[in-house]
């Protein structure tokens, strides 16, 4: 893949609000209608294969709160929390796995938050101690973690190591020094290679770093030193997110209405700068949306070989595996239903401490969100959709299914982001940035435009 050149027009034309597709149909679907009494007899049955694993653990702890954050959080600077936390982890788990068949191996594992270094390091061991008693890892399990370099000491990311963990992902936003302090994260240069230096050193196969675009003070100037210095770190991915103004979820945010954000013409050259930054000389390999990866990484190649998947995680390389999810808000994710526990940590806890397990809400998939499913994600993964395969697939007439779908797609194809022909749609470099829009031709659950509570598409 060349450089590739952002269209601002069609940037400013097709930014509209619209779900991120980490599931279909999207968390915003999930009702309390689907309790543990309905999963039960779901689980019995999804458990009579041995399909593989991905395993998460919500750590929802931080010690301050970044003002920008989406996360669901619990700020304290009691660590013992954090302690009394991992029993009920241990609880949930215990609760969880005899249901489970003892031959499903996982082959990812993640911890995500939160900030799951808010462990204490002999606490992650204790928490690897009990993942190991109730999993089997496959020998070349996909395990990452996200880490805060903030509070990050060498012997967090040694236990984590020990523990079976071979990715990290750190949060950075921005390294200029007025935007961290208008967003209430100030982290130096130096912490953040600090800590790239030592997951080096011990051995951690992928590092992954994380930019928002979009915040108080950025300019173009300001964010092109920041992606000087990231391309100096050279990570081996990268997730460049537009900031997502949600106050009426995240009500922390209003602060940030109060600080000068970037007006929609800078934000938009911001976008303009990453993308073609990075994927200048074939630096990095635009994935699509918000990733980025090098040449000759897993996920570069699982989208070359059309064997990527998007999940709760994001993207994802192991392709077929079922999400078993555990801490408060986690979400769980099999091919029939998804299911989400309780949202705060007292109702987890009550929850856990009533020998339940901690259900809110859920949703389950009907046979037409399954055929949508796999065309929004393939669509979204292998940046094609070849017609008789998907027809083979879902055993259907895929043109004559979504004959009215694909005809929503002319002023995609017009605009030069898709090509249509009678064998299939391609999806084009250009139209990369812009595959949440064109998912959402395939999407029958959809608001009107003015009544979706959604982030952005760009």
């Amino acid at each position: 893949m060349s450089t590739l050149k952002v269209d601002l027009d069609l940037v400013q034309k097709y930014n509209v609000a619209g779900p991120r597709y980490t599931s279909y149909p999207p968390a915003t679907k999930f009702s309390n209608a689907l309790g543990w009494d309905q999963l039960a007899g779901h689980l019995a049955a999804n458990n009579q294969t041995p399909r593989d694993l991905s395993v998460y653990f919500h750590i929802p702890f931080c010690e301050t709160l970044c003002w920008f954050c989406g996360c669901t959080t619990v700020i304290t600077t009691n660590h013992d929390q954090g302690r009394d936390y991992l029993s009920y982890l241990a609880r949930e788990v215990a609760r969880m796995a005899p249901q489970l068949n003892p031959g499903r191996k996982a082959v990812q594992l993640h911890f995500g938050g939160g900030s799951p270094t808010f462990l204490r390091p002999d606490e992650i061991r204790r928490l690897g101690d009990i993942i190991h008693q109730h999993f089997t890892f496959a020998p070349d399990i996909e395990a990452s973690v996200e880490v805060d370099p903030r509070r990050l000491t060498r012997d967090h990311l040694v236990a984590l190591r020990e523990i079976g963990f071979n990715r990290a992902s750190m949060g950075v936003q921005d390294f200029n020094p007025k935007v961290q302090e208008a967003i209430h994260r100030i982290q130096p240069r130096a912490m953040t290679q600090q800590a790239i230096d030592w997951m080096r050193e011990l051995g951690y196969g992928s590092v992954n770093l994380d930019l928002i675009y979009g915040l108080p003070f950025q300019t173009a100037e300001s964010f092109n030193e920041t992606l000087d210095t990231v391309l100096e770190m050279s990570p081996d991915r990268l997730a460049v997110f537009s900031y997502a103004h949600v106050p009426w979820v995240k009500p922390a945010q209003k602060i940030l209405e109060q600080k000068i954000l970037p007006p929609p013409e800078v934000k938009l050259q911001l976008l303009k700068n990453v993308i073609e930054r990075l994927t200048a000389d074939n630096k990095y390999i635009y994935i699509g949306m918000d990733h980025f990866a090098k040449p000759d990484d897993e996920l570069t190649i699982a989208q070359r070989q059309k064997q990527l998947q998007r999940n709760f995680q994001g993207y994802s390389t192991r392709a077929g595996s079922d999400i078993y999810s555990f801490g408060m808000s986690a979400i769980s994710q099999t091919p029939e239903v998804y299911w989400q526990n309780e949202k705060e940590l007292p109702a987890y806890c009550a929850a856990v401490d009533a020998g339940r397990v901690p259900v809110q809400r859920g949703y389950a998939v009907t046979a037409e969100d399954q055929i949508r499913r796999e065309t929004i994600m393939r669509a979204m993964c292998d940046l094609s959709l070849d017609y008789a395969a998907m027809s083979a697939k879902l055993g259907i007439n895929f043109t004559e299914y979504f004959a009215p779908e694909l005809a929503a797609l002319a002023p995609f194809e017009a605009d030069g982001l898709v090509k249509r022909t009678p064998a299939g749609v391609e999806i084009t470099d250009a139209g990369r940035l812009f595959i949440r829009n064109i998912a959402m031709c395939f999407d029958n659950t959809l608001a009107p435009s003015g009544e979706r509570r959604h982030s952005q598409t760009i």
